[in-house]
């Protein structure tokens, strides 16, 4: 099952790119870590919350290492066992006390831990539509292989949207669209599920470009939609204001690290976790964001060579999953701070503080490996 001799095949070139990303991860965490802001704090770089997102990044890696050198193929036996325990997770959300107001997470009280299944949940889906997708490829243009297909996705998507989480809810729906594309599905459902998708997409950048009003979409919006839920695609809230003007605020090289005085100040909610790339962005500016983005379109350049290079079609399907599901939370989460999209709670990899986001990154990445190191394995 495990066999560590595959560690010596994986594609050595994303470790220093996972480095760099911690590295900045770390960097923008001890800045606005609030120890720093307080006066007279003393300004050590280990913070708590560094030195706990640093524990993380440890337990990654072993994850990361364990899951590269497990073969991917025994994972079809887990399937259904891994889906089914998803959505015990999911569902045993709704009767546990609200943390922030909303039910996304379990307390583990002995290790002062927080786990938000959500993040799992995404991966298990992928895993899960790979396997179908692979058993039924005689049959993938039938109506009910996309039936059972949608069913796969459907209930956690529902599961995951009440909890509420829009943003994790909404990064299910283009991996689907990937997977059943790449699986065969019925045209028309992949057709539809673009229409869909494109036509979403166009009416919130236009609210957000300002050719639509948000309050002349409301009418319409509120026969499919909670006032809640459309609260949040209003682009003149502020933390979509806060998040694009400190990016602007940052220039062409930033203020330069701890001389932050717009996000380190607070004016710039949750810097770093949901905001860490405008954070980012006031302190080391045009350029420090370019060179995050260089390392992130390296990073899904990478983990798209893996689908590519898959040596089966459980492989392929399952890398190109996950590719999505990596890069749509990158996106995603650019696109909330840079007031193109709403803002969803969507955690930027491995930059973001937070142990689920971390974990399940890994894990993520520690499977694109495991198909990768395996590539020449028939």
């Amino acid at each position: 099952m495990f066999n560590f001799r595959a560690l010596a095949f994986i594609d050595f070139r994303i470790i220093p790119i996972l480095l760099a990303l911690m590295a900045v991860s770390l960097v923008v965490i001890s800045d606005y870590s609030i120890e720093f802001h307080l006066e007279g704090a003393e300004e050590s770089f280990f913070t708590p919350l560094v030195r706990s997102q640093l524990q993380w990044f440890c337990l990654g890696s072993v994850v990361f290492l364990l899951v590269a050198s497990f073969d991917y193929n025994k994972l079809r036996e887990w399937t259904w066992a891994f889906y089914v325990l998803m959505l015990l997770a999911l569902i045993g959300l709704f009767f546990t006390d609200p943390i922030q107001r909303v039910q996304r997470w379990y307390r583990i009280p002995f290790l002062h831990i927080s786990i938000q299944p959500s993040e799992c949940a995404k991966l298990i889906v992928v895993i899960t539509l790979s396997w179908f997708l692979e058993r039924r490829r005689q049959q993938a243009r039938e109506w009910s292989t996309a039936f059972y297909g949608l069913l796969i996705v459907g209930i956690p998507f529902l599961l995951i949207l009440k909890q509420p989480d829009l943003g994790t809810a909404l990064v299910l729906f283009p991996m689907a669209l990937v997977m059943f594309y790449l699986g065969g599905l019925h045209p028309a459902v992949v057709k539809g599920m673009a229409w869909i998708g494109g036509f979403t997409l166009a009416l919130i950048a236009l609210m957000f470009l300002g050719v639509l009003s948000h309050e002349e979409v409301r009418p319409y919006a509120m026969k499919v939609l909670k006032p809640y839920q459309f609260d949040r695609l209003d682009p003149n809230t502020h933390h979509q204001k806060a998040a694009v003007t400190a990016i602007a605020l940052g220039g062409l090289t930033g203020k330069g690290w701890r001389k932050s005085d717009y996000a380190g100040a607070g004016w710039l909610p949750a810097p770093y976790t949901d905001s860490v790339f405008p954070a980012f962005g006031e302190e080391f500016g045009f350029v420090g964001l370019l060179l995050l983005l260089v390392l992130f379109y390296a990073l899904i350049y990478f983990s798209f060579q893996v689908t590519a290079v898959a040596s089966d079609p459980f492989g392929r399907l399952l890398a190109a999953g996950v590719t999505v599901y990596l890069a749509m939370h990158i996106l995603v989460n650019i696109g909330m701070m840079s007031g193109l999209l709403p803002i969803t709670g969507v955690p930027l990899v491995l930059v973001s503080y937070g142990g689920s986001s971390i974990v399940a990154t890994m894990t993520a990445l520690g499977i694109l490996q495991s198909i990768y190191s395996r590539r020449f394995m028939f």
